[in-house]
């Protein structure tokens, strides 16, 4: 069944562009959508007298018994030659009720339909982002709570420069899952208005009562221009970017626990629900978890890319262009929401070597710039100070050997006093005592944001309240 197809020969449709036009096999996902924009049109059209009551009563009888179909036939959708589901579900309209379904179109467009079908789906699908993007945060969380008292190196070029918390590392991922629930929620904001009204391109004929149209159907605003009401797809584009940015956060978490899980590291063990073997070498134990969420990120900016593309060059108003975004929006939001569920249980799952952590954060020169600071504190500019342990740094490098090999007040190591005084003329027990503790390095950061103990639980309080208001929030649209 085609929607327009008076003005065309039957007998001339070619098969390969029957084919490449069809979008059924992706848009059937917003039949209960569609249903539901139809209904709520159909109802309106009775109100205003465009339908009599009893077209009405029959059309919301079928609209209803189609609603039934798809809900208690799992393959509803069958091997359909629909062209789009507005096409499927006229089509089986007609089925259940005759000729009156051809009434369901009055005044209606399959643009305006198909925009407003789309955002009520968004509307839905990001609360559900959301609610894993809050998984992920109780994991974090949980995580922050379990590991308060461990030390590891923090990194910078990926190489190691000074300890840190795990806690407070937790928090920074919890930080950034944050903002990515605050993009969700704009998306939202920002998709809560309704198309529907808003006709092929120019309005509806019809005196329909949009603003009773957008209470029915839960939208917050309407639409206040037909042209772009039918053409928008500003919405899509950035549900896709805050999907590719959630993804590329997961992704950087993906790849630390990748590095963080080889046997070079050895700083977690993920747990074996989330890895693979090798077909060859019995020994692998493969992240192939972290992995996959890494590549899909790959995956998701590319859609989003692909949406932008597509956007920069159509004139106005709706173009057949845009037929395209829906793959491209349900693979990125079905992405994101799955790569967060997962990421939550890698991280509430893995286990965490604290002893290595601990000894990884001892080994390397990570209190050098604590040292710098003890000097700076004794009047010493730091320009100085940092050129004195950089050179006393370069020493120890030469000799294979670490702050641990420096002498204190109590017992003499590796190294003399004296040959440590030629770069700190200054060194004496306090210095050593400084230099060989990653523990005290870590409880000097008390500034606001910083990983001392005190500090990470203020941030780890604030997360709980965080968590607290957001399930509020998100519960309270369920």
């Amino acid at each position: 069944m085609k929607l327009w197809g008076g003005r065309f020969a039957r007998h001339r449709r070619d098969p390969l562009f029957e084919k490449f036009s069809e979008s059924f096999s992706v848009d059937r996902r917003l039949v209960e959508h569609d249903l539901a924009a139809n209904s709520a049109y159909v109802r309106e059209l009775g109100r205003i007298r465009m339908l009599e009551a009893r077209e009405a009563r029959g059309l919301l009888r079928g609209l209803e018994s189609v609603r039934r179909y798809v809900r208690s036939h799992p393959n509803w959708a069958g091997r359909s030659a629909a062209e789009d589901v507005h096409s499927w579900v006229e089509g089986r309209l007609e089925r259940e009720i005759g000729p009156l379904a051809r009434k369901l179109r009055t005044g209606r467009s399959r643009n305006d339909l198909v925009a407003t079908g789309t955002r009520l789906y968004l509307k839905g699908a990001l609360r559900e982002v959301e609610l894993a993007a809050l998984h992920l945060l109780e994991s974090l969380a949980r995580r922050s709570r379990e590991h308060l008292g461990i030390s590891l190196p923090g990194f910078t070029h990926l190489q190691p420069a000074q300890p840190v918390l795990l806690s407070h590392y937790w928090l920074a991922y919890f930080e950034m899952i944050s903002r990515d629930i605050g993009r969700f929620e704009d998306c939202r904001h920002r998709a809560d208005e309704l198309p529907l009204g808003a006709g092929a391109l120019a309005g509806a004929s019809f005196p329909v009562d949009r603003a009773r149209l957008a209470r029915e159907l839960g939208f917050a605003r309407i639409a206040q221009n037909s042209l772009d009401a039918t053409s928008d797809r500003d919405f899509v584009c950035e549900a896709l970017f805050a999907a590719a940015l959630a993804m590329a956060h997961l992704s950087r978490l993906a790849e630390d626990l990748i590095i963080f899980s080889t046997p070079a590291f050895a700083f977690v063990t993920l747990a074996d629900a989330y890895s693979t073997g090798s077909s060859l070498m019995p020994q692998k134990k493969n992240p192939d978890a972290l992995e996959l969420v890494r590549g899909k990120a790959a995956t998701v900016l590319g859609r989003l890319s692909g949406a932008l593309a597509m956007l920069k060059g159509l004139p106005l108003a709706y173009n057949r262009d845009l037929q395209e975004d829906k793959a491209a929006l349900f693979e990125g939001i079905e992405s994101v929401l799955e790569a967060l569920e997962l990421v939550a249980r890698v991280v509430a799952t893995l286990e965490v070597d604290a002893e290595r952590m601990k000894a990884a954060a001892a080994e390397g020169f990570l209190t050098a710039t604590d040292l710098a600071d003890e000097l700076v504190r004794r009047g010493i500019p730091f320009a100085v100070a940092h050129e004195q342990v950089g050179k006393l740094v370069r020493y120890c490098s030469d000799l294979k050997r670490d702050f641990r090999s420096l002498p204190s007040a109590e017992a003499s190591k590796t190294l003399s006093r004296a040959e440590v005084r030629r770069f700190i003329p200054g060194w004496d027990s306090r210095l050593a005592a400084i230099a060989g503790s990653p523990e005290k390095s870590v409880a000097r950061k008390t500034a606001l944001g910083g990983t001392a103990p005190s500090e990470v639980r203020r941030q780890l309080r604030r997360a709980e309240r965080t968590i607290a208001r957001l399930r509020k929030a998100l519960n309270s649209r369920s």
